[in-house]
């Protein structure tokens, strides 16, 4: 399952915040899509990751807008 998370014309901290959320919402191994403007989300989502140990898949840029494709954490074994 993925989800996609719209921050497009909004300013930090919005697209991360809305990320965040939406990654605790989210599943063992979802897919998380960021959309953002914000430049700062390039520099902004990979010192979130840092801190909720999900995993970047990969940042893309077109037409201004940012794609940011997270997956989350596996659940724990056991």
């Amino acid at each position: 399952m993925s989800r996609t998370v719209d921050a497009r014309g909004h300013r930090c901290p919005v697209p991360s915040l809305r990320l965040r959320r939406a990654l605790a919402e989210a599943g063992p191994g979802e897919t998380v899509t960021l959309l953002a403007t914000d430049p700062m989300a390039r520099i902004d989502v990979p010192w979130l990751l840092e801190e909720t140990g999900d995993r970047l898949l990969d940042i893309r840029e077109a037409d201004g807008v940012l794609t940011i494709r997270v997956e989350t954490r596996a659940a724990p074994a056991g």
